[in-house]
């Protein structure tokens, strides 16, 4: 089959995946939904099970999909931005920054509805951080941008400890299960959606100057590509998608380390493809892996971060035992 043809039949295969994933979640649970009436609740009618497709499972299960695609898109353009198969959205310490405001609202005793905010402050502020210092006198380079990232990342775990210690003992179960990644918070999928559909938006007309990209520097900037420009577009799309994906469910690992590295498996580099199939590829497996996470153990739900590790470390190591 020719590469281009077998990109496609790959790209249908995901939508359909994703479509049968958020099938999935709002049947599967403690209370199973049979499939004809999550249908007909989807269809307008009125069912008895109306009430928990529409107020319960269907925006987890959207905020589920839009998570998994935003850290699957930012680990594709981190990977093309620091040339390096292992980044992933987090490596910039953009998660510890979240962590930070989100550790010290609860700390605070801040309702809830303030939580989202300081969370995506805390991972505004890491990410401005992180590239302020990286640019330096303006020698920014792939190298000093992830070294700097390390050290702040090391800062915000220490910040994140101490709140932890401080933190009085009736609140550490909370502030530990949103470090984990948990979705049981997410009410409202629609600034996650958005802000997928904003970076992709953003980030496809770029796809050829990132596959240039890839390539090497020196060869995107013999062929007329505006490396420092493309490197600082690249650079905040994929923050500020981390730092919405972080506000909306916590920090959750691996989906863009792993999903990027299968999706390229089966169609290749190009980022035309790439991008919008990792995108579809991360959300369907959050969105598999939180319906796993809330039915095994029901009524007890697990935070979604454990199940997508316990997955992505067999992967991995598959991976690295391949190539």
């Amino acid at each position: 089959m020719p590469a281009r043809r077998r990109a496609f039949v790959v790209l249908a295969l995901l939508v359909a995946l994703s479509l049968a994933s958020l099938m999935m979640a709002l049947a599967a649970g403690s209370f199973a939904v049979p499939l004809r009436e999550v249908l007909a609740a989807l269809s307008g009618a009125e069912t008895s099970a109306r009430a928990i497709v529409f107020e319960l499972r269907l925006p987890r299960a959207l905020a589920g999909f839009a998570v998994g695609g935003l850290l699957a898109l930012a680990g594709g353009l981190m990977q093309v931005l620091l040339r390096n198969p292992l980044a992933d959205p987090y490596v910039l310490g953009i998660s510890g920054g979240a962590g930070v405001g989100v550790l010290f609202a609860m700390l605070m005793g801040l309702s809830s509805l303030f939580i989202p905010g300081f969370a995506f402050v805390g991972a505004l502020a890491a990410m401005l951080l992180v590239f302020g210092l990286a640019h330096g006198d303006g020698s920014w380079t792939q190298t000093r941008l992830l070294l700097t990232g390390v050290v702040v990342a090391a800062g915000c775990g220490a910040i994140v400890a101490l709140l932890l210690t401080l933190a009085p003992e009736q609140k550490v179960h909370g502030m530990l299960f949103w470090l984990m990644g948990d979705l049981s918070q997410a009410v409202d999928a629609r600034p996650a959606l958005v802000m997928l559909a904003a970076a992709l938006v953003i980030a496809l007309p770029f796809a050829r100057e990132l596959n240039l990209l890839a390539r090497g520097a020196d060869l995107a900037a013999s062929l007329g590509v505006e490396i420092a420009a493309l490197r600082r577009i690249v650079y905040f799309v994929a923050s500020l998608a981390t730092a919405a994906a972080v506000t909306t469910a916590g920090s959750i690992g691996f989906v863009g380390l792993i999903v990027p590295h299968l999706v390229r498996l089966a169609i290749g580099n190009d980022q035309r493809l790439l991008l919008p199939a990792a995108a579809l590829a991360g959300g369907s497996l959050l969105v598999l892996a939180d319906t796993a996470s809330r039915t095994l153990w029901a009524p007890q739900q697990l935070p979604v971060g454990v199940l997508t590790a316990l997955i992505g470390v067999p992967v991995f190591l598959y991976l690295l035992g391949r190539k």
